[in-house]
């Protein structure tokens, strides 16, 4: 399975300087002038759709040098799809533009949404689209008549120009497309005219010349944080205007569309459901304020969900909107920190009622989850503790606050059941900005040295996460990748290996990775099957008809005999276009790697994507009808998921089947650390169907020879104690050779700080001297070649014949004794 995790914005301390980096490399020289004083700071077109909270489409103007009379001025604004016949529309402008302040455009309204904006400075009538389109502010009210970037870029009346979205129109490169509930703002006043480094998409802001917010003239309610966090999740002043909102603030964010402090009350309750700290959001506008200024803050409290609301699986966070706010002093000091460590983090996660736990009262002392909600923006410290996640490309990293909770043998936390949760991992990401302190590079096992402090949030992905504002040094513990041993002669070794979406188009250092692991770390193998295999051409264009996969197992056999492997032969099936899941456009399936030198495939024609492979019995064994196939293709349970491929090999005279799976992903599944408790695991049913069709071939294989030596492998995208697993193991059919390792060695993937087991092999009664490993090359390493870890079999074919089986054993047995005594 590919990593989980969803594709999102890198922090904008590293996100604007690549974007800078970039526009200043390969965007064509910009044909208008940056704007001297006035811009476009805020673009919002889903006032009024379905899903927003306001109801109106707005244009935020804004400056940072002196008032500007816009008397006689216009915004315009022009579909993104323009053509000769697009024609602006135009807002006439009147009064003033203050000094280091914004002016307001408010637009067409609709018919949803429930908030008001501001008293707006202009208003027209224009319908702004909610995704694309473009807005020009011009000195001037007489409607523009370009129509493409060059002749608008020549017009000297357009003081600024912004395209979002498929916008044809646009400074540069197009802003990121917007949404009903999102707005296109810029991050900062200074304009580069590339409208893609300069704009961000967040939540919309607007503000008048007055300063004023949605909601903002209405008086509010006198609350202090504690009262605003309350007792539960959820706030009990959601939705509402609170004001004398008092705290010293312990944090900024000051990158990013959502920007902010955090603010402590000094002066706790007496009550531990209650959090002193609560975030303050000022969206794309970075705030005015300093660590230790004492702050008095009104605004609109509001429960932030990464997603929708009405259907969000996750846990949401508790901020203050539309804030306004009057620093009282300076220079104070901050509130003490709370500790985490195994004795203040509880052992048991969360209530399991059976639904949605938001409304029940908070127990820090019983739940770990309720234990960080209870601190939830408030700042937070541990120290010299162990990393159990690697430093990540999205700049993160996980800690346990639990050493001896689970521990792997390598310095993981092992996740060991749905009911051994692990309650002490904690993400840590940063604050500190990247140019100032890179985030550290670490691997599972390293220590988070000194100490690391911050505040606290829920996070979509990974849970409560501590942003840090003091992070520790990273000790380098010396993880070492593992090599397995070499197969002896009469030992037949089979290996399973998720590529990670290993493609043609891929660079040759990827290749070159994975065939490292193949040669020194999995010892040649001589059967190895294959996860994740592309399609020549990648995650291209979808639904483009490329499904071959040649050039890809060719590059990747070439860089196995370039590392000073075998010359690898293969055997896989294509499978029908944009019908097997996976990243779109990819067309990924399983396949076999075998060493010819030592194992022969039997090859028996008429295996394709839709043909299903049988059983027959010849002579009292065993033998596929078609080889290689797939198992029940046009079973529902493979919808849009792999098909997995079986073959049939010969190891010294002894027949040998293996079957290749890539189980569908665990996508959809709701959160260990999410608001519905116990989380559903809908994604399980399909795998469940799985692996009742899998069972279903392994049973007809063994009913056809009981003495059938069967190798099932692969990624089951489950867990050993999983309903999946323990489907294909029911009986003894098969044994799953993980449960053979002792708990601190079972994993071969590592997810959110979980070390966790994903990959299986299983195995028939008929293979003797079994010696399983999993080779620890991946997963716990901030450099590696694929996300998940190879493991492999040694053992040696039964042949169904007791002396010809004691003959072998008595050979592998001999080598074992010459291998240990040189010269004998």
């Amino acid at each position: 399975m590919t990593s989980l995790r969803r594709r999102r914005t890198v922090p904008a301390t590293l996100a604007g300087a690549v974007a800078v980096s970039l526009a200043a490399t390969f965007a064509p020289a910009a044909l208008a002038v940056p704007s001297p004083d006035a811009v476009i700071a805020e673009v919002y077109g889903g006032g009024g759709n379905s899903g927003a909270s306001l109801t109106t489409d707005f244009i935020e103007l804004a400056t940072a040098n002196a008032a500007i009379s816009l008397d006689g001025w216009s915004v315009q604004y022009l579909p993104a799809s323009a053509n000769p016949s697009s024609q602006w529309q135009v807002t006439p402008l009147s009064g003033t533009l203050p000094s280091g302040g914004r002016y307001l455009v408010a637009e067409a309204s609709g018919a949803g949404g429930t908030t008001k904006l501001p008293s707006a400075d202009a208003t027209g009538t224009i319908a702004l689209a909610a995704t694309a389109g473009t807005v020009a502010l011009v000195t001037g009210t007489e409607r523009l008549s370009c129509r493409t970037v060059a002749d608008c870029g020549a017009d000297p009346r357009i003081r600024d120009l912004v395209g979002y979205g498929s916008a044809v129109v646009r400074e540069g490169t197009a802003a990121p497309a917007t949404a009903n509930g999102t707005s296109s703002a810029r991050a900062t006043l200074a304009d580069t005219d590339d409208n893609a480094a300069d704009f961000a998409t967040g939540e919309p802001t607007p503000v008048n010349t007055k300063g004023e917010t949605p909601g903002g003239n209405e008086p509010g309610v006198s609350a202090r944080i504690h009262d605003v966090q309350g007792t539960k999740r959820l706030s009990p002043f959601d939705g509402k205007r609170v004001k004398d909102v008092t705290g010293v603030v312990t944090a900024l964010r000051t990158f990013g569309s959502a920007r902010g402090f955090w603010l402590t009350d000094p002066n706790p309750d007496t009550d531990p459901r209650t959090s002193e700290g609560l975030f303050v959001f000022t969206g794309s506008t970075t705030p005015a304020v300093k660590v230790g200024d004492a702050v008095t803050a009104s605004g609109t409290v509001k429960e932030f969900y990464p997603d929708n609301p009405a259907s969000s699986n996750y846990q949401s966070l508790t901020e203050l909107t539309s804030a306004q706010w009057t620093v009282e002093s300076s220079g104070n000091a901050l509130p003490a920190p709370t500790t985490a460590g195994p004795d203040t983090v509880p052992g048991e996660l969360v209530a399991q009622p059976g639904g949605n736990i938001e409304g029940l009262d908070l127990e820090p002392a019983k739940y770990s989850l309720d234990f960080w909600e209870a601190h939830e923006s408030e700042i937070v410290q541990v120290s010299d503790t162990r990393i159990v996640g690697r430093s990540t490309e999205y700049n993160e990293l996980y800690v346990t606050t639990k050493p001896q909770e689970h521990a792997t043998a390598r310095g993981g936390s092992a996740y060991l059941g749905y009911d051994r949760p692990n309650t002490g991992v904690l993400k840590i990401e940063s604050l500190i900005p990247f140019a100032e302190r890179p985030f550290p590079q670490a691997n599972t096992g390293d220590v988070l040295t000194g100490l690391t402090s911050g505040p606290v949030e829920y996070d979509s992905f990974g849970g409560y996460t501590l942003f840090a504002t003091a992070l520790g040094e990273v000790k380098d513990n010396g993880l070492v990748r593992e090599t397995t041993r070499k197969q002896r002669t009469g030992e037949l070794a089979v290996a399973t290996y998720n590529v990670e979406n290993l493609s043609a188009a891929d660079e040759q250092a990827k290749f070159d990775a994975l065939a490292d692991g193949v040669v020194e770390h999995l010892a040649s193998p001589d059967i190895v099957t294959l996860e994740e295999i592309q399609d020549n051409n990648g995650a291209a264009a979808e639904g483009d008809g490329v499904v071959a996969a040649d050039q890809t197992l060719k590059r990747f056999t070439d860089a196995i005999v370039q590392a000073g492997g075998p010359r690898y032969e293969w055997r896989q099936i294509d499978p029908q276009d944009v019908r097997d899941g996976g990243e779109p456009g990819g067309n990924i399936r399983v396949g076999f790697l075998f060493n010819p030198a030592r194992v022969s495939f039997v090859d028996r024609p008429g295996g394709d994507a839709t043909t299903p492979v049988g059983v027959e019995k010849e002579r009292g064994k065993a033998k596929l009808t078609v080889s290689p196939g797939r198992v029940d293709p046009a079973n529902a349970a493979w919808a849009n998921s792999r098909k997995p491929l079986a073959g049939e090999f010969v190891f010294g005279g002894r027949k040998v089947f293996v079957v290749a799976n890539h189980f569908a992903s665990k996508g959809g599944d709701q959160p260990t650390h999410g608001r519905f408790q116990p989380p559903a695991r809908t994604s399980e049913v399909q795998r469940l169907q799985q692996a009742q069709v899998l069972r279903g071939f392994v049973d007809q294989l063994l009913a056809a020879d009981r003495n059938a030596n069967v190798v099932v492998a692969g990624d089951l995208n489950d867990f050993p104690f999983s309903p999946t697993v323990r489907t294909l193991t029911s009986g003894g059919a098969l044994k799953a050779l993980i449960d053979t390792l002792p708990e601190n060695e079972r994993y071969s993937y590592v997810f959110e700080g979980n070390s966790q087991v994903l990959d299986h092999i299983l195995a028939s009664k008929a293979p003797r001297g079994v010696d399983y490993d999993v080779v620890h090359i991946n997963a716990e390493f901030a450099e590696q070649a694929s996300d998940h870890d190879p493991q492999l079999v040694r053992f040696r074919p039964g042949t169904g014949n007791a002396v010809q089986d004691g003959l072998f054993d008595l050979l592998d047995w001999l080598e074992q004794i010459l291998s240990k005594k040189p010269g004998v």
